[in-house]
């Protein structure tokens, strides 16, 4: 298949390189195309002098077992064309540019590694499909704003002691049904089952660097945004990453397990950065090609890891359309979370939305509309927050309402909305409204952005807190520390309160349905178990907080009121009230428009340390949920309606 889209790759205002009069490869089949009599290689390396494939026995040591000299083909690919069986056999590349060798690498494309992935592997990947693999389909999904994520790292959820899971830390692990803490509750895959949510967004389970895939019982641990190789999944989760064809078929029984229990699978990738600069696959092959450069030469570091990917660029470009399409195809992936999207250009992701919806129309697509420092690519280009608008049905992190209500991420101690800090009314009200266009929200007083970005409601992904910075019970032990633990826990249900009705997709963080803690570790990427696992635990000491979220996942679910699918449905129903004091939010929601059986919805926040009075309008109301609790159908007829402090409550007409 050839992309059309190629032949006007680069904006007018895109910046210019040496890299742009490099030849470029509109085929669709580089790294290994194989089948039972020819095995065909092909990597691009425009600049090499020689090309060299290597066999060997193993994954990593030992003596070549052969060696193949490449034939140079157009658009800067070297191929080398082999009959035999090579099935099972490692192998590598290298290159000659300016006489001399460069490492040896697999390709970018490979799509079977050995252990730690220094070599690919040659496999039939018919024989890592699980038994009734061509039958597995997605659970039905129809509207983006239906969408309510849950964050979870692979290893989180099984490794503790008390998971009752016995492929503990494992892609298999989260396949396990039945399993139960000692308490008798349910924990993995039942549990996030149990809890109503649609989709399981995966941390980085792609092949990462930094864990040792050889020494399975070295107690180690990594999020895993240092990327190695892009298309194939981490050995350090699977049962045996010395074998290239496990670690695909566990990842694949893994989504299988996931759909079969009505789940869909998103997955984390990290385009923007590798961990390696130099000594990358991708600059093995075509020194600085993949990377933007500042103006010196040297490498660009809008992702303070040491590197940035010159998406804009074709090839890059390139890779990284055809790797999402790959994860699609042959793993049957729902969505993506771009990590620091906004390195990557809008023209790229834009086209990825548009090849993805092709084959998968109801594909969930979001990412984080910021960078870590600046890049040499131009603001107005790149996929940057203000400009969601710009960007074909995918989505970005809002930091406006993740601190308005838990206060800034960066600075420990601030409060936010939940926690009494005054002056957050409008940040909040704007996360209501997906960062849509609302004539009632005074954008002056947004913590953050001063004007909408988002054009649709699915353009913005509502949360308050994920695997980054503190979470939410550990900012509020922090910045609430004068604050009994019984206030903190009204606090936390009040955050998740507004998470889980405003306007946009909800996004949760893996145990925060029952007050997850990291014993105050700010960035766990690389900290033991005894801090990043899921105390399971847990779930038995705080199950009011757990079967609260669980009812207002029900709730939002039941309710197309607090999930509207376009901006001007929002501006034209949803009203806030002025009749309340400061520090609360009330508005109503016209439930009409959304064939929404409660026909009028009222929503009440008290972010005041105090019991507050709100007004009632005309009419009998009914309760769904009062001062925090579910408390069905109880109904009022006073005018008058009192608030407990940090709480939610919300009313509704039928």
């Amino acid at each position: 298949m050839v992309f059309a889209w190629l032949f006007n790759l680069f904006s007018a205002k895109a910046q210019k390189s040496i890299y742009d009069s490099y030849p470029v490869y509109k085929g669709t089949d580089l790294g290994l195309t194989f089948s039972s009599k020819n095995k065909t290689f092909k990597i691009w390396a425009p600049t090499a002098e020689q090309a060299q494939l290597i066999f060997y026995k193993d994954a990593v040591g030992g003596n070549p077992l052969s060696a193949y000299q490449m034939t140079k083909r157009e658009g800067g690919v070297w191929e080398a064309d082999l009959i035999g069986e090579f099935k099972g056999w490692f192998y590598a590349f290298k290159v000659m540019i300016n006489g001399q060798w460069l490492g040896e690498v697999p390709d970018p494309y490979a799509k079977a590694v050995g252990v730690n992935g220094k070599r690919a592997m040659v496999a039939d990947l018919k024989e890592t499909n699980p038994p009734g693999w061509e039958k597995d389909k997605s659970p039905l999904f129809k509207n983006k704003t239906d969408a309510i994520v849950y964050e979870l790292h692979v290893r989180d959820a099984s490794i503790a002691d008390n998971s009752g899971i016995r492929n503990k830390g494992k892609f298999l692990g989260l396949t396990e049904t039945g399993t139960k803490n000692a308490e008798g509750l349910s924990t993995g895959l039942d549990h996030i089952k149990g809890l109503g949510i649609t989709h399981v967004h995966l941390l980085p389970s792609y092949d990462f660097y930094s864990l040792d895939e050889s020494k399975p019982d070295k107690l180690q641990y990594n999020w895993g945004y240092d990327p190695l190789n892009y298309n194939v999944p981490e050995g350090a989760y699977s049962t045996n990453p010395y074998d290239g064809i496990t670690r695909i078929k566990e990842f694949k029984q893994m989504v299988q397990a996931f759909h079969q229990n009505g789940l869909r699978v998103v997955m984390d990738v990290v385009y923007n950065h590798t961990r390696l600069t130099e000594e990358s696959y991708f600059n093995q092959l075509v020194p600085g090609y993949y990377y933007r450069q500042t103006r010196d030469g040297k490498f660009s570091n809008a992702t303070a890891c040491g590197n940035e990917t010159a998406s804009e660029r074709y090839m890059m470009r390139k890779f990284m359309l055809e790797s999402v399409l790959y994860w699609v195809r042959e793993y049957h992936i729902d969505g993506f979370r771009f990590d620091l999207m906004g390195v990557h250009d809008i023209e790229t992701m834009n086209l990825i939305s548009t090849e993805l919806h092709k084959i998968k129309p109801d594909i969930l697509l979001y990412g984080e509309g910021w960078t870590a420092g600046p890049s040499p690519l131009p603001d107005s280009l790149r996929a940057l927050k203000k400009y969601a608008y710009k960007l074909d049905r995918i989505a970005v992190f809002s930091d406006d309402i993740r601190d308005g209500i838990k206060g800034s991420v960066f600075e420990y101690e601030d409060k936010g909305f939940v926690s009494g800090k005054p002056g957050l009314e409008e940040s909040i009200k704007f996360g209501i409204v997906a960062s849509c266009r609302h004539p009632q929200v005074d954008y002056s007083k947004v913590n953050y952005s001063k004007a909408a970005y988002s054009g649709e409601p699915w353009n913005t992904v509502t949360y308050c807190e994920c695997h980054d910075n503190h979470v939410l019970w550990d900012k509020l032990a922090i910045s609430a520390k004068n604050a009994t633990e019984p206030k903190r826990k009204e606090m936390y249900k009040l955050a998740l309160s507004i998470v889980l009705t405003s306007q946009g997709i909800s996004f949760l963080h893996a145990g925060s349905e029952f007050l997850r803690t990291k014993k105050g570790v700010e960035n766990s990427f690389e900290s033991p178990d005894s801090i990043n696992a899921i105390d399971w635990k847990l779930k038995t000491e705080n199950k009011d907080v757990c079967d609260y979220v669980k009812a207002l996942i029900k709730m939002r679910k039941e309710h197309p009121a607090f999930r509207m699918i376009s901006a001007k449905q929002i501006q034209g129903n949803i009203e806030f009230r002025n009749t309340e004091e400061k520090g609360v939010i009330s508005y109503i929601i016209n439930g009409v428009s959304s064939n929404d059986r409660w026909k009028k919805i009222l929503v009440f926040f008290n972010g005041n340390g105090g019991k507050r009075t709100g007004t009632l309008p005309p009419g009998k109301w009914k309760t769904a949920v009062r001062d925090n609790e579910i408390v069905k159908d109880f109904v009022f007829e006073e005018r008058e309606f009192f608030i407990e402090a940090y709480s939610c409550s919300i009313l509704y007409q039928d």
